[in-house]
């Protein structure tokens, strides 16, 4: 399969291998883990939306053999610390499950394209699901830096299970959360819900992650509404470099369709571009 580089070469990550010390690994209920390393600078110059290739522990039943992308869910340059939310749904994260305070964990990054922020994206509204919602804190932080306003839509299977709500907050984001157990979180009840805060105030652009079906609901609203947006996209990979064009997938360009690898061109792309 070709890939497609017609637009320029991208943003080339200034990557590092290095091995980060486990600070913390705990459970923040019963879905996901949160991995705090004390990382050297080298691999501490990030932008909100790249990954890292983490190179899970090899325990006694499981022996992971490919790294594996990881979103970053925080980075401190200051404090020398990066952050990762995870789900423990196979070997890998059940190797990173099985780390303990102390323990080294080899990390290659940052890795990828991250999220952009023009300067006429003032009112920005990110949607999100489950652990999608960690890859957005980053831009989250940026965004409150730069005086951006913001509105966090936080969807859940139940309201336990919401994540980041506090760390949106604390940025000065509005958060609204939305679940499975009341059916706000139904795509019907998101998107009137979207509807009624473009018609009462600004939506700039939208930000979102992993879900596509929410991916397809902010692109009928931004084709709609003439707002633009950006998601970071998930996908399975191997090398994480470009290398091995197993992430590759099909995205539009105008009326055409090209191929572009996840890891190198993404994983943030343009919302209009992906095909869900």
């Amino acid at each position: 399969m070709t890939v497609c580089l017609d637009r320029p070469e991208p943003f080339v990550p200034r990557c590092a291998e290095a091995t980060g010390v486990v600070r913390e690994n705990t459970a923040l209920n019963g879905d996901y883990r949160l991995l705090v390393l004390d990382a050297p600078a080298q691999v501490l110059d990030c932008r909100p939306g790249q990954f890292f290739q983490l190179l899970c522990p090899v325990t006694e039943a499981d022996q992971p053999f490919l790294r594996r992308p990881m979103s970053i869910y925080d980075y401190d340059a200051a404090a020398g610390q990066l952050r990762f939310l995870y789900k423990v749904t196979g070997a890998g994260t059940r190797g990173l499950a099985s780390l303990r305070p102390g323990d080294g964990l080899n990390v290659l990054g940052p890795l990828g394209q991250g999220f952009s922020m023009p300067d006429d994206w003032q009112d920005l509204m990110l949607v999100a699901r489950g652990v999608g919602l960690a890859t957005l804190a980053p831009l989250a932080r940026t965004a409150h830096g730069l005086g951006r306003r913001l509105t966090a839509i936080c969807s859940a299977r139940a309201p336990e299970l919401a994540m980041s709500v506090d760390l949106f907050r604390s940025y000065g984001a509005e958060v609204i959360v939305v679940t499975d157990t009341d059916g706000s979180s139904h795509p019907e009840a998101v998107r009137s819900l979207i509807e009624a805060r473009i018609e009462s105030s600004a939506v700039d652009a939208f930000y979102t992650c992993g879900s596509y079906r929410l991916a397809r609901m902010l692109q009928d609203l931004g084709a709609k509404h003439g707002i633009p947006g950006e998601i970071a996209v998930e996908q399975q990979m191997a090398c994480g470099l470009g290398m091995c064009q197993a992430c590759v997938r099909p995205f539009r360009e105008g009326a055409g369709t090209v191929h572009r690898r996840v890891c190198r061109e993404g994983p943030v792309f343009p919302l209009s571009e992906l095909i869900a």
